[in-house]
Formats: structure tokens, C-alpha cells, sequence
């Protein structure tokens, strides 16, 4: 049977030798496209001349439907049960409990029983599992440590932070800092893929590398990472493809990216019609939705009251 006669789209049968699932043979899907099967790798090296187009075409096809997909949720607080914000700066870790708490839960004042504000040392507490916040760089590191033995991937992240800045008594070290966000990713923790894509992206630890920056870029967008979104489509920006990067900016936006909303404003009012009237209309619904969903009055007076709120 020559391969010429074998359909791609018959999933039963090798697409390089004909033969069926009936036969002796264990058919394996071609892993980038699946659109075809394969015997062994002897029959999809053969048939690899004719189906290269194709697969390259659906494996970019399948990666892209992948890459855009929006459905991503942050969780919530695990005190008011209000979704949280998918900014760092709108949330606390709490190493302690390894809780990510809001910015309303973590500054809110604390009652006891009768309704009465309790003493300066109860407000130190965790909002969660009323540990003391610690009293020094050494007891912070002991804590994170503990989490991290725990297969915290958020803790192993921001370890990471602490050699990358050379913060909380650690060196400045950008290789063990890449290395920490590596094994955090692992873990499921997004935002250490951005980390990582910032880093070859500007040269930190490791020589510049776009492509690589694009791929854990990539790999921080599909996790939920706002930020790793917006850089996508900074990075499509200047290759060019604004119709990508409009596409990015939307959905850094949904989840409440500021700048991502001011450059599709741009787009629209400079952009040579990059964004037209009604996908700033919709980017401006998208955020405004996105702000009633995370707001409640605890973290509104939490903004009032402080202009920084870092990961601990």
C-alpha cells in the first residue's frame, strides 16, 4: 500500500505502512500534532517528509489554543472568601501556615470576642493561623525552609526572590535564584516561569536568550501569570504580530493588568488600528469586572493605609 493512499485523518491505521490497530502493530499518535498514528518510529521518520507541513501547522494550531485560553482562576482568600488579586502586590504569603492572603485580611484589624481591638502583638499575628509574624531575617529563612521541605512551591519561589535580590540575609546569587524558580515552577507555582523568562530576557545568571524568554513567558501565561502575559505581548510587539499582542494585553487585562489596558488604549488611539473602538470598550468592561470581583471594603481601606504590600 503506498502512503500517498493512507489518509491523515483515519486515526485507526499507520499513516507511513496501512496497517490497523487489529494487527500486531501498537499505534502511537505523532506527540506535536495528533493528528496521525504510527507504528514505531522507523514508520514516522519514513512518512516525516509528507507530514511535516501538516503537523507543523496543527502543532502551532494546538499550542495556540492552549496558550490563549482565559479560563484561569487565582483562587480565593481563604478568610473572606473574596477572589484575590492576581497582583502580588494585592496579596501576603504567609510562611508560617503557607496561606495567600488579601490585602484586606492581612491589614484588617483584629477583635477578640467581645469586639474589642486586641494589643499591638496580636495584630503582628498571621490573619490565618495566628503564628507571630518573625522577629528576624534568621527566623524567616527557618520558616520558608520548613515550607519548602513541605513541597511549597511558593516558598521555593520566594527563596528564589531572596538570592535574586539579595534580600533577607542571602547573597545576591542569580544562579541558585534560577534554580529555585526552576524547581518552584515545577511545582505549579506560575510566576517563577516569569522569573525565569525575565531572566533571559535581560541576562540575569544566564546570557540573553529571546527565545527561551518567550518560552518560560509562555509556560507563566498558560499557569495564570499576568505578568508573563503582559511581556508576551511586549514580545510580539516587537516581532511585529499586533494582532497577537492584542490578543495578550486582553487577557492580562481580564485579570486586572493596568498597563496592559493603558497599550491597548494606545493601540487604539495611535496604534494605525491595532485596537478598534470596540475592543477598548470591551478591555475597559473586562477590567472594570474584574475590579468588582476582587473589591471588598477591608481591602480598599488595606490600599488606604499602605502603600506596600510584599510577599514575606
Amino acid at each position: 500500500m503506498s502512503n500517498t493512499s493512507i489518509s491523515e485523518n483515519n486515526m485507526s491505521i499507520c499513516a507511513n505502512c496501512g496497517k490497523g490497530e487489529d494487527t500486531s502493530c501498537n499505534l502511537k499518535a505523532c506527540t506535536a500534532c495528533k493528528l496521525v498514528k504510527y507504528c514505531n518510529r522507523e514508520c514516522q521518520a519514513a512518512h516525516r517528509p509528507q507530514h511535516k507541513k501538516e503537523c507543523k501547522k496543527r502543532a502551532k494550531e494546538l499550542h495556540d489554543e492552549k496558550l490563549f485560553n482565559s479560563s484561569h482562576h487565582n483562587g480565593d482568600c481563604p478568610i473572606c472568601f473574596v477572589p484575590l488579586p492576581t497582583l502580588k502586590s494585592g496579596s501576603r504569603y504567609m510562611s508560617c501556615c503557607g496561606k495567600i492572603i488579601c490585602s484586606g485580611c492581612s491589614y484588617a484589624p483584629v477583635y477578640d470576642n467581645q469586639g474589642n481591638k486586641v494589643d499591638n502583638d496580636k495584630q503582628n499575628e498571621c490573619p490565618f493561623c495566628r503564628t507571630l509574624a518573625p522577629k528576624s531575617e534568621k527566623e524567616t529563612i527557618k520558616r520558608l525552609n520548613k515550607r519548602i521541605e513541605a513541597g511549597d512551591a511558593i516558598a521555593v519561589c520566594t527563596l528564589g526572590y531572596y538570592y535574586r535580590d539579595g534580600k533577607c540575609g542571602m547573597p545576591r546569587d542569580y544562579v541558585k535564584a534560577l534554580e529555585l524558580f526552576h524547581r518552584a515552577g515545577e511545582l505549579g507555582f506560575a510566576r517563577a516561569y516569569s522569573c525565569i523568562g525575565y531572566a533571559y530576557d535581560y541576562g540575569r545568571g544566564v546570557e540573553v536568550d529571546e527565545q527561551k524568554a518567550t518560552h518560560y513567558y509562555e509556560l507563566g501565561a498558560m499557569g495564570g501569570n499576568v505578568d508573563a502575559r503582559y511581556n508576551l505581548g511586549c514580545v510580539e510587539v516587537d516581532a511585529g504580530n499586533m494582532d497577537r499582542a492584542l490578543k495578550h494585553y486582553m487577557l492580562a487585562v481580564g485579570s486586572g493588568h493596568a498597563t496592559s489596558l493603558e497599550r491597548i488604549k494606545e493601540f487604539f488611539v495611535e496604534g494605525e488600528g491595532y485596537a478598534t473602538k470596540d475592543d477598548y470598550t470591551k478591555a475597559l468592561r473586562s477590567y472594570q469586572a474584574y475590579l468588582s470581583e476582587i473589591k471588598s471594603a477591608q481591602r480598599d481601606e488595606a490600599a488606604a493605609a499602605s502603600q506596600e504590600n510584599r510577599y514575606y
